[in-house]
């Protein structure tokens, strides 16, 4: 059956459940920590299932538990990841609210991992055990311990940038238990997954960890895309249990991928297009391939990293670690752009333009961090309190091709468009490049100040010293360069340094030892080229060196609260962030810039995650989002809401162990619908409709050693729109039902 990304409200059973997993969370939050209640005398199952529920990050610059973090800290386990059958960084940030996925900016196609966080792109603030992480690469789960969202402005973390957060993932090491775990596991979207997990010790404090992946096969909903990934990470870890601890992780992954540059939006509910006036058309297949068989996805990304722990007598701890990492993505794909609607009576006719889309690029990074940890009292006042430095080289290299971003490639039948059709110009280098690089040099510092069992202060502050260098080369035209000969090499340069102040401060009270109640305020800066490092001259650009970074405050009241003998945590929290100068204008009569530009989001936002059983476990938030762009480029980009951040979105997921042998679980994603454009635009929709999709997973243990599980993905079969790109004239269309059965085993 052909399935169309139409978003239907009909869906009753959905937005029931959707609805339960909103009501259900005021009563929790509600919940009395002292709460008496009747003796009930029952037995539980076995309980062997870890708790999903983390009362610390492993990131050394959150040094406390995180009831007493006074900012948003979601941490996803990699015992929910499991349970889900999440392979993907984009399958484990479903599990919390305010975070939209992303296509493409007008007819380019984004790739990897490109998503919207709290009403801001966040996809150049991944990182990798507190290391920032390059590269146009979607990530794989299969060597992760866990996943840690960090919301609001973060530049006291982890520098430029970071205007709503970062994502940090927690890498699998070496440690002193033998084991071995891993799955096997295929999917009705005909696609095959394999992991593998062994630990070994070889002596008292050494141990070594090999993680294994292969996935093969296409992508459920989607004709000919396919995804192939495979992945080799290696730890070795010497003097575990000792004082002194040095551990060497590697890590390669390589990706063999039919890329997907999307399917059309022609016809979809709101869908206008000059040529029909407000006649409707028939919906396009959303299966639809609009590429080329000639089109491919190479990705490559290894890192190596080294780490050494020390701990001295009196309990501080001195940290370093040194990683080099680089990527590679070498893609060529073509996306449907514009609709030619020639004969309006007359569908068969109608076809779409290709736009080919090509990306040959690496980057690299060279980083090494000293961190250390003292604790230490001033009077009364016990210090918790982390130093630092912080050296980093990043560069990014984009290398010209013939078929570069816009060249039309061959006129698709819109209702049924052929994948063999011969590509109009073929992939070849021209010579023309963009090399970019930042050097940074940052010192840091955090201290949490116990005044005493009630009240803390805490606060951080880093300082950073960068230098941007960006070397293209053009390829030069009669119209770019009219006194050289066509196809001359003309090289440029651009150089932007400068000096980053970033801060946090937070006040946070605790009026029970499993509670606190706390306000923050942190602060963030991006500077021109912060992103890809590429320096623009262009009166407009963000990325001209004479601009002032960006500028990013957050204000946040929040509590959080463990209860139920600390098995269960609530969070809540509302904040307001505010972000200004991303735009700039040239005043022609005083040759300055002028400044300007500012977004401003204000949410809410509740969470609870852990055990309200021995048997049953529950994750669970929801956020609601008020976004306005204060000040935009024009008129009508004024006062409209940020892209991609829908009012209302919510997060459910919950498992029962029903005995020793039987595990059931589901769990319910809501995303409301977020429209952005004041006016109506030809040839394109509205924005994104709301939806909530069903999923739902069993358990059975077969024995000691191995489980099967079966994960059924959108279980009602929802019809919904994952991406869109930002000209609203194609998509991503969300996964149809899908069902997956793995055996996972455990020696």
């Amino acid at each position: 059956m052909a399935h169309s990304a139409y978003i239907k409200s009909g869906k009753t059973l959905g937005r029931q459940a959707a609805a339960i997993a909103l009501l259900t969370m005021p009563a929790l939050v509600l919940a009395q920590t002292e709460a008496t209640l009747p003796t009930t005398k029952v037995t539980a199952p076995e309980q062997t299932t870890p708790v999903i529920k983390k009362t610390k990050s492993a990131s050394a610059k959150l040094t406390q538990p995180l009831v007493d973090t006074p900012q948003t800290v979601t941490v996803i386990s990699k015992e929910v990841l499991q349970q889900q059958g999440a392979v993907s960084l984009m399958d484990a940030l479903r599990n919390t609210p305010g975070i939209t996925m992303q296509l493409g900016e007008g007819g380019a196609s984004s790739a990897g991992d490109t998503f919207y966080m709290r009403g801001f792109a966040a996809q150049s603030s991944t990182f990798v055990d507190g290391v920032r992480d390059l590269g146009a690469v979607s990530r794989d789960a299969f060597n992760l311990e866990q996943v840690e969202v960090v919301k609001g402005a973060a530049g006291a973390d982890i520098g430029r940038g970071a205007a709503s957060g970062y994502v940090n993932l927690i890498s699998k090491t070496a440690n002193l238990e033998d084991s071995i775990t891993g799955s096997v596991g295929a999917s009705t979207a005909n696609n095959q997954r394999f992991t593998l997990d062994a630990n070994k010790v070889i002596d008292d404090t050494t141990a070594v960890r090999v993680n294994l992946l292969r996935q093969q096969g296409e992508v459920a909903g989607r004709n000919k895309v396919e995804k192939n990934t495979d992945g080799v990470a290696l730890s070795l870890a010497t003097g575990l249990g000792t004082n002194t601890v040095f551990s060497l992780n590697l890590q390669h992954v390589k990706q063999d991928n039919v890329p997907d540059g999307g399917t059309s939006t022609l016809g979809m509910p709101g869908y206008f297009h000059n040529s029909l006036g407000n006649r409707t058309a028939a919906e396009v297949n959303s299966e639809n391939f609009y590429g080329l068989d000639s089109d491919y996805e190479d990705v490559s990304a290894d890192m190596i990293t080294g780490k050494l722990e020390h701990t001295f007598a009196n309990g501080n701890k001195l940290t370093n670690i040194t990683r080099y990492g680089r990527s590679k993505v070498d893609r060529v794909l073509h996306a449907l752009g514009g609709h030619t609607l020639a004969d309006v009576n007359n569908p068969a006719s109608w076809t779409v333009s290709r736009s080919a889309q090509s990306n040959l690029q690496d980057n690299t990074i060279l980083a090494n961090q000293t961190n250390l940890n003292s604790r230490f009292k001033t009077g009364s006042i016990e210090h918790e309190l982390l130093t630092g430095v912080e050296m980093l080289h990043e560069s990014q290299n984009s290398y010209g091709r013939s078929n570069a971003n816009g060249t039309a490639g061959p006129v698709a039948n819109l209702y049924n468009p052929n994948s063999a059709d011969t590509p109009t110009v073929l992939p070849t280098l021209t010579g023309a490049s963009n090399k970019g690089s930042t050097d940074t040099l940052a010192l840091y510092a955090f201290d949490t100040l116990k005044l005493n069992e009630q009240w803390q202060v805490s606060g951080g502050l880093r300082v950073e010293h960068y230098s941007t260098q960006t070397n293209n080369v053009s390829i030069s035209t009669a119209t770019s360069h009219p006194t050289l000969p066509v196809g001359t090499k003309v090289p440029s340069s651009l150089e932007k340094s400068g000096n980053l102040f970033s801060g946090k401060l937070g006040l946070l009270f605790k009026p029970a030892a499993n509670g606190s109640i706390y306000l923050s305020y942190a602060t963030s800066q991006k500077p021109a080229g912060g992103d890809n490092f590429q320096l623009d001259t262009s009166n407009t650009s963000a990325n001209n060196p004479a601009l002032d970074p960006q500028e990013t405050q957050n204000v946040e009241l929040g509590t959080k609260w463990d209860v139920l003998d600390n098995k269960l945590g609530l969070t809540a929290a509302i904040y307001q962030t505010t972000n200004k100068n991303e735009l700039a204008k040239l005043d022609s009569a005083t040759n300055t810039f002028a400044q300007y530009g500012k977004r401003q989001i204000q949410g809410v936002e509740l969470g609870l995650v852990g055990q309200l059983t021995p048997a049953w476990e529950l994750s669970a938030g929801i956020a609601h989002m008020e976004t306005e762009v204060k000040e935009g480029a024009t008129a009508a980009s004024t006062g409209i809401p940020s892209d991609w951040s829908p009012k209302l979105s919510a997060t459910l997921w919950s498992s029962y162990k029903i005995n020793n042998d039987l595990t059931i679980g589901g769990g319910v994603r809501y995303m409301g619908k977020h429209k952005n454009a004041k006016s109506r635009t030809s040839d394109a929709i509205p924005g994104i409709e709301d939806y909530a999709v069903v999923d739902a997973m069993a358990s059975y243990k077969l024995n000691k050693n191995v489980n099967l599980q079966l994960n059924v993905y959108n279980l009602l079969d929802e019809k919904y729109i994952s991406s869109l790109n930002n000209n609203r004239t194609r998509y991503i269309p969300g996964a149809p039902r899908t069902a997956n059965l793995t055996a996972n085993f455990t020696y």
